[in-house]
């Protein structure tokens, strides 16, 4: 803190006394800060391992120790992932900006290497939020394209209210939700009406309203029938009524039980206009008031459960930063490569909806893992 006073009055020009500037500094203080970067220096230390000779001719010294094997401090190797992860920087780019910005220099290929050492240090906290997910009340779940070494490979994202996990599967099957989840899962099940999903989970689930809008606003602008004009109007319609009604109970105008009871009219309705379109010859018409129809409870558990979100927006931004990624890496080039992806990603979604600070974290993990001591949970601690 400097202080800033003036020396004299302005107009009479009279110096000021110590006591009237101390005094000045207790009063009505206009403050102004000024945020500087430190000078940024490494940080090298060279353990020197002197040879022993003892006199019976035989040559000792002490081996490496693990935790300073790699020639990498732990803070080092979670930066680089940091960046290639949470940054999303190419690998060339990260090398760039630590010789550039930092004066390290590194192997291309130590990039890499440090990346596969942070998974490695994840291994443990993955498998416990893995563990964790089928027991949740409430996932939302998102799948998108994925590559490794050409081939056609999902990566899953599965979200719950603490944390977050990615997994790459080779296929998009409903075999990915039982390997993660088991036969059958007890929460409500949240996505974007994906067979895969509808396949697996029988129990109460929540489709998504932000696509079910989306094709309903397809049908009314793409179709030329009579029975699609109808259709779209009334549904939307109905739509603008439900969600007037939730944007109520989201502001605390309402409570859970008048927005059950205004609500269950609107779910009867929407009951109503798939039965009464349920032999449309407009195909696209048909599909959705099949939805209507039979999966009705299916569109209305975020009503009737808290915790549940009408839409699986969650999920999609949580994935989101996986595509971006995917742009920059095309993807992986090797069984521990998909592994790394995916424990990244999930310590990366983790500490975002935790609000933990994740380059902190991955310093922490990879410190506790060269010194074989336990790594911190990625799972909420109890207070």
């Amino acid at each position: 803190m400097i202080p800033m006073l003036p020396e004299c009055c302005s107009r009479c020009k009279r110096r000021f006394t110590e006591k009237e500037k101390r005094a000045a500094l207790e009063g009505n203080v206009h403050r102004h800060q000024v945020t500087e970067l430190p000078k940024i220096e490494p940080e090298t230390t060279e353990y020197q391992f002197g040879l022993v000779t003892c006199c019976c001719g035989a040559a000792n010294r002490v081996p490496i120790p693990p935790e300073i094997r790699s020639g990498a401090g732990p803070r080092l190797v979670a930066f680089v992932s940091y960046l290639t992860v949470f940054c999303r920087m190419p690998r060339r780019k990260v090398e760039q900006l630590l010789e550039s910005a930092l004066g390290i220099l590194i192997a291309l290929g130590s990039t890499q290497k440090y990346v596969e050492e942070t998974s490695e240090a994840l291994q443990t906290p993955c498998q416990e939020i893995q563990q964790q997910l089928r027991y949740e009340p409430v996932l939302n779940g998102d799948e998108t394209g994925w590559r490794k070494d050409g081939e056609k490979r999902w990566l899953w994202v599965l979200v719950a209210r603490t944390f977050a996990l990615f997994v790459v599967a080779r296929s998009r099957s409903a075999k990915v939700l039982e390997q993660l989840l088991g036969p059958a899962f007890a929460g409500i099940l949240c996505s974007d009406r994906f067979s895969a999903y509808i396949k697996y989970h029988k129990g109460i689930a929540q489709f998504c309203w932000a696509h079910l809008k989306r094709d309903i606003l397809g049908v009314g602008q793409l179709s030329k029938t009579t029975d699609a004009d109808h259709f779209a109007r009334d549904a939307l319609a109905l739509h603008a009524r439900l969600f007037r009604l939730w944007h109520r109970y989201r502001g605390g105008t309402i409570d859970r039980g008048q927005l059950i009871t205004k609500a269950m009219p609107i779910e009867k309705k929407f009951f109503a206009l798939g039965e009464r379109y349920l032999d449309s010859k407009d195909a696209a018409v048909c599909t959705l008031a099949v939805l209507f129809f039979a999966h009705t409870e299916r569109l209305f558990a975020f009503i009737y459960h808290p915790g549940v979100e009408p839409t699986n927006n969650i999920s999609e931004r949580t994935i989101r930063t996986a595509v971006q990624w995917r742009k920059i890496c095309f993807g992986n080039r090797s069984d521990a490569g998909e592994v790394a992806t995916a424990g990244l990603l999930s310590a990366a979604a983790t500490c975002s909806i935790q609000k933990r600070n994740l380059l902190h974290y991955l310093t922490e993990a990879v410190r506790c893992h060269r010194q074989r001591l336990p790594v911190p949970s990625l799972l909420p601690q109890a207070a």
